[in-house]
């Protein structure tokens, strides 16, 4: 039987075209009136997710 893709990590996550996972940055979202500008800039990126949790997360959405 076929695995089925994982809809919330799928819409959590993308793989970059070298097969990065990546995900946004975490605190970025709401509360910002607090934060620097630099804070606010950095949140705006993506981030990698490495080792273990990367494998994982390619499993979840069937790329592995």
């Amino acid at each position: 039987m076929k695995q089925k893709t994982h809809k919330s990590a799928l819409k959590r996550f993308r793989i970059s075209g070298s097969g990065k996972v990546l995900r946004r940055s975490a605190f970025g979202r709401h509360l910002r009136r607090k934060k620097s500008a630099r804070q606010r800039r950095l949140f705006r990126g993506q981030t990698e997710v490495i080792g273990p949790r990367a494998r994982r997360i390619k499993r979840l959405i069937s790329i592995a």
